[in-house]
């Protein structure tokens, strides 16, 4: 059996909040004890949870606050400005809220979204983010493997690929109501199974222990931490097994700009900017922009590079 040894952001990267969630209030309690030893309640509670250990990247001098993980944001089906997401989001409705998965599998299943936490359960998950703006995050999610799932169904030996499809609903997405960059609804994304299949690729339903902001894509996304984060398709109602490449909506829409892998590499460069380093979100100042070296696999490459032997990673971008 293959053990995987996950990464862990170092305990300065993590993204903080100002409001910490009632369901970790006994943590919470047990941490406050080092707030006078001058160490980051924060890290205090992540490294309670098992979140971190202290290896990883190198740290950034300052976290990521959850006001820019709710307000710096891309999700066109609300607008195309960054705070859009969070300022035309409040018409949008999660529950009740229905997940198909069917295509090639042996157990088609229709999922309602709270019988899907209860089946699968909840597991933390400190994720580093890569835009393919060049910007990044650190968001710890809570969701479960979508690999747990996909058991779940059985897959047949023909399936392949894994396709993903997001909600239209235009009368509570203004965004959906235009035509942003060209895009067509539904959003659509996907993967190879064993992509999906891997241990680190989720269904997250929700940030920092609560339920997932309609913004940041209430009640069910994709996270796949070592590609760019467009691939995260937000609000998915659909999933399907099929033996073909699914269409993802950035790769029809500018094949030559987004690709269907979309792994985070900085050798290969959007064709309108550099991808060797990035922004890192809620750092620097008027006067001076925070940026480090962009890792290949954004720095997930020991537990993944395996899913990609032999292929030409500047061809299949």
């Amino acid at each position: 059996m293959t053990v995987y040894r996950y990464p862990r952001p170092a305990p300065s990267e993590i993204t903080p909040r100002h409001l910490f969630l009632s369901r970790r209030k006994m943590i919470a309690s047990a941490a406050m004890g080092v707030v006078a030893a001058g160490v980051s309640p924060y890290s205090a509670l992540a490294a309670e949870a098992g979140q971190i250990d202290g290896r990883g990247w190198p740290a950034p001098d300052k976290p990521t606050s959850l006001n820019d993980i709710t307000h710096y944001n891309n999700f066109y089906e609300f607008g195309t400005d960054k705070s859009d997401p969070e300022a035309l989001s409040g018409d949008f409705v999660s529950r009740p809220w229905r997940v198909q998965v069917d295509g090639l599998v042996d157990h088609p299943k229709v999922w309602d979204i709270d019988e899907l936490i209860r089946q699968f359960g909840q597991q933390d998950r400190l994720y580093r983010m890569r835009c393919v703006e060049a910007w990044s995050m650190v968001i710890p999610w809570n969701g479960f493997e979508l690999g747990a799932l996909l058991r779940a169904v059985s897959p047949k030996s023909e399936a392949r690929y894994v396709a993903f499809t997001s909600v239209v609903r235009p009368e509570q997405m203004p965004g959906q109501r235009g035509g942003a960059f060209s895009l067509t609804w539904p959003y659509t994304e996907g993967l190879r199974l064993d992509e999906a299949m891997h241990p680190l690729t989720i269904l997250a339903t929700g940030v920092y222990g609560q339920t997932m902001p309609a913004q940041n894509g209430a009640p069910v996304r994709l996270v796949v931490p070592w590609k760019y984060g467009f691939k995260g398709i937000k609000s998915i109602t659909r999933i399907t097994l099929t033996d073909r490449q699914p269409p993802a909506s950035w790769n029809v829409m500018a094949p030559n700009e987004y690709g269907f892998y979309a792994n985070v590499n900085p050798a290969v460069d959007h064709p309108r900017w550099s991808q060797a380093s990035e922004q890192i979100i809620g750092q620097g100042s008027l006067f001076y922009t925070a940026r480090k070296p962009t890792q290949l696999f954004n720095g997930y490459a020991e537990q993944v590079s395996g899913l990609y032997k032999g292929m030409d990673l500047n061809k299949d971008f």
